[in-house]
């Protein structure tokens, strides 16, 4: 497996794992590819690193992420499907903690609570259920 740090040219295929990863987490996020490109490019510019990792120069999967003052945020992480379970995911994390998070004291992300299989596998990975956040839709306000 090669990892390496996510340019603009590579936008295009971020944009397209990301709407993948929208849909297999069951998330309502319902932007267009062409908005999911332009949200990842400025990411991808801005305050967000992007790690992509390649088998035989084809990516497998990326995960995105900031340093904060006291952890690094993991935003999105994501193997192509047809790859799971197959240790790419627990490798890149492996590769993550060593390369560039190696003085991280704590890591943190977001699991929706109902995607069982992102649960099961960031529990498996070593993390552990920190908080739960709660939310309301107001009908009226829609």
């Amino acid at each position: 497996m090669e990892y390496r740090f996510a340019t603009a040219a590579d936008v295009p295929a971020l944009a397209k794992m990301n709407q993948s990863l929208i849909r297999d987490e069951g998330h309502r996020n319902r932007l267009t590819l062409a908005e999911l490109e332009a949200r990842m490019a400025g990411w991808v510019s801005g305050e967000y690193r992007v790690l992509v990792f390649e088998e035989a120069g084809r990516p497998t999967g990326y995960v995105l992420f900031r340093d904060e003052p006291d952890h690094v945020y993991l935003r999105q992480f994501y193997v192509r499907p047809e790859l799971r379970r197959q240790g790419i995911g627990r490798a890149a994390l492996a590769w993550l903690r060593t390369n560039s998070w190696p003085n991280a004291t704590r890591i943190r992300l977001d699991v929706l609570v109902g995607n069982a299989a992102g649960i099961a596998f960031w529990r498996a990975a070593g993390f552990e259920d920190y908080c739960l956040t709660m939310e309301f839709e107001n009908d009226a306000q829609r």
